[in-house]
């Protein structure tokens, strides 16, 4: 199995698609808007994934976070509120902010279970900063790092009883960013003292299955790396002071902010430390080129896949789809 998570290029596999994914054994898969026609045709899609690889928990993914950052689009699926509804409710009433991220999240991740996606790239857990990068804005929790981490715990919590597995996104924090990485490379210049806002909803929420990476310098840390191919940020940072040992992908290796080819990028960020190398945008050459140069998937990456991937069945719960949404707007309604 290679460490790597590859797009797909339409409604249905094609047949390039189909023999070079059953010999190169990607790790998992991602979906997008292209993807997403109505949801015979995802759990199409979806099943012959799973069949094409053998494994029936083999992840797939999507970003369906809400708001404005969405695959699976009306009308055909409802529309969910961003991170920043739910960040206005708390500041009047925390307690339902948090029972209604719940219920959002697992009627959320029940719609996602229906077309076969198992795994959802939310929640965000970047503590919101003023005057920088529209990126992130509406879609974070917040600016408060205890009620980012109370919010992301929920959302990981709803997902999770929904029967999906959650991503906590962008380690070790994008929220100061003051360019947009699908573009250009951030460079955060604050010190290691007042990063710890950034590192706190991580560091709450270390045992989260799943975690994502961001494509950002901190200059504190790695002034010549990006996070994403920075051993020191990895090693140091990720595992070691926010404790987190989870599966560890990147962002998207096809954004701006880094440089090089396909296979640089990915090669680069496996051995930095990274367990997964995210590429989504399913171009033939470049996943030929990536399969090509990266080895097989760790041991540690097989194990931390495995855990991930059994929270499912573990958290999974029977629910009113209906009743859940009900739920979550009359909470919201309070605003």
């Amino acid at each position: 199995m290679k460490p790597v998570i590859f797009g797909v290029s339409g409604h249905e596999l094609i047949s390039d698609e189909r023999a070079f994914f059953k010999d190169a054994d990607p790790l998992g898969y991602i979906l997008f808007k292209r993807n997403c026609g109505d949801v015979a045709q995802m759990r199409a899609l979806t099943d012959s994934l799973r069949d094409l690889s053998g494994r029936a928990d083999v992840p797939i993914l999507i970003d369906q976070e809400g708001g404005r950052v969405a695959r699976m689009l009306p009308p055909v699926w409802p529309a969910f509120p961003a991170g920043a509804a739910f960040d206005a409710l708390y500041e009047i009433a925390p307690i339902s902010a948090i029972e209604a991220t719940r219920a959002s999240a697992q009627a959320l991740a029940m719609m996602l279970a229906e077309v076969g996606v198992t795994v959802n790239c939310a929640p965000l857990l970047d503590v919101r900063q003023p005057e920088v990068t529209p990126a992130i804005g509406d879609r974070a929790f917040g600016g408060d790092p205890m009620r980012v981490a109370a919010l992301g715990q929920a959302m990981l919590e709803g997902m999770r009883r929904g029967g999906v597995v959650g991503v906590v996104k962008h380690m070790p924090g994008h929220g100061r960013a003051l360019v947009d990485s699908h573009y250009d490379l951030p460079h955060i210049k604050a010190d290691d003292a007042a990063l710890e806002i950034d590192l706190e909803p991580f560091t709450r929420l270390n045992d989260a299955p799943m975690g994502m990476t961001c494509h950002v310098v901190f200059e504190a840390w790695d002034a010549e790396r990006p996070a994403t191919l920075s051993p020191v940020v990895i090693r140091d940072v990720i595992r070691g002071r926010i404790g987190f040992d989870g599966l560890l992908m990147t962002d998207d290796i096809d954004m701006k902010a880094l440089s090089g080819t396909a296979g640089q990028k990915a090669s680069q960020a496996l051995a930095a430390g990274c367990d997964v190398v995210l590429d989504c945008w399913a171009r033939m050459d470049e996943m030929v080129e990536i399969a090509e140069l990266i080895g097989e998937a760790t041991p540690e990456c097989v194990a931390r896949l495995e855990r991930a991937m059994a929270t499912i069945a573990q958290g999974s719960q029977t629910a009113d789809y209906e009743g859940l949404i009900a739920k979550r707007d009359e909470l919201l309604a309070l605003v």
